[in-house]
């Protein structure tokens, strides 16, 4: 049991207020990552029909908090994220000797508080590592989604296309987990820092499943996760499976402009940037979500799964018919069956 003191509490607020004005000092031409081009911060979901997460109406009482600063590059970027919360629990007054009013001792507290910490989820918008945006009205439906499931929601910015290529937005989805993971950050949310997932789609999906199969050993240090889900993520990048998977000649450029190579016959990137090569038996359970005839190729979740399956780690694919991409495909029968998921492996 780890009990959450208030002092850690109201110091680490004070810290998130300072931070950026201290952030300031030491770096300069501070520049946000997100994408100002017009249309660049759209959903990758490209059609007006109410189809997946548009699907969801929010519950009045889920508490968002945008813009929360967890790191700047050297470059001056800024990356940010943003925070869904569940509604509040109700506060406990601790019994401080024969005045106190409410009869609740400081060991009962104690106990209170951790039963109220929450697992916390990652949330990696998509775009083909080079537009998309974690506000958009898509990617904040998803955010306030796993809110409603009881989750602390964080969903984030990092570094785009062509400002920046691999390994840039992986080591930023890295570095946001260690600063949600930080004790005092994790106390300021409330969340239990051993139970932490990640959930991305298309490229998104791609950076949350190379999330969970990056390193090794221990799921609850550094950047590690406990638990995967992903939709429509590309995670074989190398040439040969592309190829194998008839990927599209848009894909493959996509691809390229990502890793930064001319082309695959000289791409070491392709190999690092793809979770299915990464994969090693202590990595977290993963969910695969696709559609059958979507731009990404079925054959891409379907050898993640053979892989999965292979190393003995405990994962779900479910495929559904049709072209819708990502979070498209995140309607009511799939949202339930990522919350089950993750409820099942961050408890």
């Amino acid at each position: 049991m780890r009990p959450v003191r208030v002092a850690a509490i109201a110091c680490a607020a004070a810290l998130a207020i300072i931070a950026p004005i201290l952030l300031s000092g030491f770096h300069t031409g501070l520049r946000s990552v997100t994408p100002d081009e017009p249309g660049a911060a759209e959903s990758e979901l490209e059609t007006t029909q109410i189809v997946g997460i548009r699907t969801f109406t929010p519950p009045a009482d889920i508490r968002v908090e945008t813009d929360a600063v967890y790191g700047t590059k050297e470059d001056g970027a800024m990356l940010t994220l943003d925070i869904c919360s569940p509604p509040e629990a109700p506060a406990l007054a601790v019994d401080s000797g024969a005045d106190a009013t409410v009869s609740v001792t400081a060991a009962e507290a104690a106990v209170a508080v951790e039963d109220v910490l929450r697992p916390a989820v990652v949330s990696i918008h998509g775009g083909s590592w080079a537009r998309g945006d974690k506000g958009n009205s898509d990617w904040r439906g998803v955010c306030e989604w796993f809110a409603s499931e009881g989750f602390v929601a964080f969903s984030l910015n990092y570094r785009l296309v062509p400002d920046a290529i691999f390994p840039a937005a992986i080591d930023d989805v890295s570095l946001a987990v260690e600063w949600i993971r930080d004790p005092e950050n994790a106390a300021r949310f409330g969340i239990d820092p051993d139970r932490i997932g990640a959930f991305g789609g298309s490229a998104g999906g791609n950076l949350a499943a190379l999330l969970g199969a990056r390193g090794s050993g221990s799921l609850t240090e550094g950047a590690r996760v406990a638990a995967v889900a992903e939709l429509s993520g590309p995670v074989d990048l190398e040439f040969d499976s592309l190829i194998a998977g008839q990927a599209s000649p848009g894909l493959r450029k996509i691809v390229l402009d990502y890793l930064g190579c001319a082309s695959f016959d000289d791409c070491a990137q392709a190999h690092d940037a793809s979770p299915i090569t990464a994969l090693d038996p202590t990595d977290p359970p993963v969910f695969i979500g696709a559609s059958t005839e979507e731009f990404i190729p079925l054959e891409q979740s379907s050898g993640y799964a053979a892989a999965l399956a292979e190393l003995g780690i405990p994962h779900e694919l479910q495929a559904v018919p049709g072209v819708l991409h990502s979070i498209g495909i995140l309607d009511e029968g799939m949202r339930a069956q990522v919350a089950a998921f993750l409820h099942a492996h961050l408890g």
